[in-house]
């Protein structure tokens, strides 16, 4: 079963060792169907000494959570214009 999870909606996490927590979503891969959750699944990965990077250390990256383990709690709001010229529209109309 697919839902319509976007970024900034509110999630809950139903299954796995973060169950029961709240977050929002930060990024999505609907490729993989992970979900990246702000401040849950956070791992240090160790860098390599590089020319891009030649003190090396370590770098904070987010782990996906698969989609299946989520439930929405509360869908992001976004207004849109179309939808206050129709909320004006219905308002003309009621006051005939």
């Amino acid at each position: 079963m697919t839902q319509n999870l976007k970024v900034n909606d509110k999630v809950l996490v139903i299954a796995g060792d973060n169950k029961g927590k709240e977050a929002k979503i930060v990024a999505i891969d609907r490729a993989a169907g992970k979900a990246f959750l702000e401040g849950i699944g956070l791992v240090e990965r160790h860098m390599k000494k590089s020319y891009l990077n030649p003190a090396g250390g370590k770098k904070t990256v987010h782990l996906g959570i698969d989609m299946s383990n989520l439930k929405l709690k509360e869908a992001a709001k976004f207004e849109k214009t179309t939808a206050k010229k129709a909320d004006k529209r219905k308002a003309k109309k009621g006051a005939k």
